[in-house]
């Protein structure tokens, strides 16, 4: 049967030994899930979320219940004092410009303690390739970077910088981006933030999340980040959100990033939720079990590649920090053959072949695949890239566990 559907029978043989492998995997997995839908459920219930707060506003906004609801729900869930959670925000780099020019003044510094930022985010900053006369560093604020050591921090060096307090920001991006280094857990983010607050009572912590939620029992804001940002095209959104991010955090810090969305002293006041307020609360309910999903999609990614003898990382058993796995393809027609394989194992445009091209925001030509309900939804299955070596797909997502399992030997297939 499964021949019928274009998938060979050596590589579904091959496909039934890595699951027989993972097996004790999944069921730690599921435990994960389980702690996390408790977390969402108890939100919903606790806040008091009723049907009246699934209708939705036009025009302002003003102070409308059900968007009010969703921000107290998410701020219980990553226990914080408060949240803004919009579909204005478009992206988790749209959220995070407008946290960093929310937080930051002119003569400011800002630090990064997990090295170079996300290509976009670099554009954003002022330090790519390039250039915008929007970004942070023309409008005099300085940037500067500690590098990890061995994909941990550099906990001496970062404890040396901030003593001299003249930091007014540290940023912590959890995931990898198109870097090679790894992601990082909860454990070492809340080790450096200890160290931080050892000689820096005031610096504000601000983690990019993006990729990490519910991927582990902890989220940053639970082992003192100050801020947290993160994207609803991704783990949050569970594939069920058509848009926007959230911004997590201490309340007057939410307060100013809010007026940076809107406008200064109106805030978090207005704001409509435009008829998105089920999928908003819908996405969030099922996150914990897509992410569940996503995870174990990307574990039997890392098992059978190896095992048809690519370097992958992470390792199928190695502690997982995001949904992001990265397979090094070492050439540039394997990365394009993987990507094009992914999208044809994909529900939309399975016939669309990709190819790389110029990206706003990149400074490298990029392939991305995704075949997806919604545009840029990379908690579907989806794999991306940039041309450049050593040619490394960057996958992630898999809304099911089974449908991301065949989009993968889609893939596999296309590359021999």
């Amino acid at each position: 049967m499964y021949k019928k559907f274009g998938i060979s029978e050596d590589l579904l043989k091959l496909s039934k030994q890595v699951e027989e492998e993972l097996k004790d995997i999944f069921i730690n997995i599921d435990e994960i899930c389980e702690i996390n839908s408790l977390k969402v459920l108890n939100a919903f219930q606790k806040n008091g979320l009723s049907e009246m707060h699934l209708y939705s506003s036009t025009g302002y906004g003003i102070d409308e219940p059900g968007r009010n609801k969703i921000e107290d729900i998410y701020s219980t869930i990553f226990n914080t004092e408060d949240s803004l959670v919009r579909t204005q925000l478009i992206s988790g780099t749209h959220a995070l410009a407008v946290t960093l020019s929310g937080l930051l003044r002119p003569n400011d510094t800002m630090i990064s303690i997990t090295g170079a930022p996300y290509d976009t985010l670099q554009t954003v900053i002022g330090i790519g390739k390039e250039t915008s006369k929007s970004s942070l560093k023309e409008f005099g604020i300085k940037y500067e970077q500690i590098e990890l050591v061995n994909n941990d921090f550099n906990i001496e060096k970062i404890k040396e910088r901030l003593s001299r307090n003249d930091v007014k920001l540290v940023e912590i991006q959890r995931s990898r981006g198109y870097s090679t280094r790894k992601s990082l857990t909860i454990q070492k983010i809340e080790k450096a933030i200890k160290a931080i607050r050892e000689v820096n009572k005031e610096v504000i912590i601000m983690v990019d999340n993006c990729y990490g939620e519910f991927v582990e029992e902890k989220e940053p804001t639970d082992v003192g980040a100050d801020i947290m940002v993160g994207s609803l095209m991704k783990n949050l959104g569970a594939g069920i959100a058509t848009s926007g991010a959230y911004i997590c955090g201490k309340k007057d810090l939410i307060e100013l990033c809010a007026e940076r969305l809107t406008s200064p002293g109106i805030g978090k006041e207005i704001g409509p939720s435009l008829n998105q307020n089920t999928l908003l609360l819908k996405g969030l309910f099922f996150a914990p079990s897509v992410v569940s999903a996503s995870v174990k999609t990307a574990i039997f990614a890392s098992r059978i590649l190896e095992k048809l003898g690519y370097d992958v990382d992470p390792r199928w058993n190695e502690k997982r920090a995001d949904i992001v796995q990265t397979i090094s393809l070492g050439s540039e027609e394997k990365l394009v053959k993987f990507c094009q394989g992914i999208q044809k194992g994909s529900p939309i445009d399975s016939f669309v072949v990709p190819e790389p091209s110029e990206m706003g925001g990149y400074d490298d030509k990029v392939i991305m695949a995704a075949g997806t309900f919604t545009q840029g939804s990379t908690i579907e299955l989806s794999c991306d890239g940039p041309i450049r070596e050593p040619y490394i797909a960057y996958m992630q997502g898999g809304l099911t566990y089974n449908y991301g399992k065949f989009g993968i030997l889609k893939a596999v297939q296309e590359m021999e």
